[in-house]
């Protein structure tokens, strides 16, 4: 299976509701490796790097987020893959 990497920003109610947390476990559940984080402007930016199949079923769920989540916006953009990450990660 090919490795892809995406960089997706996710818009809407999604600081303070658990939705790094949420990826985090996501990312561990589907093998994504990368790291998510709260931007200024209200929004999550995440960095994924994965298989094709993982890589769809974990936007999928980064669409949806946890329970008080509401996201209103993904945006989803392909990125060379770095392969420099063993793991994901909250950055702060």
């Amino acid at each position: 299976m090919r490795m892809v990497a995406r960089h997706f920003q996710v818009y809407g109610q999604v600081q303070g509701v658990g939705y790094r947390y949420f990826a985090l476990r996501a990312a561990a559940q589907h093998q994504i490796k990368g790291w998510v984080r709260n931007l200024p402007d209200g929004s999550v930016e995440v960095w994924a790097e994965g298989n094709t199949r993982a890589m769809e079923s974990f936007k999928l769920e980064l669409a949806t987020g946890p329970m008080y989540a509401e996201v209103t916006q993904l945006c989803e953009t392909d990125v060379e893959p770095t392969l420099r990450y063993g793991t994901f990660r909250i950055e702060h």
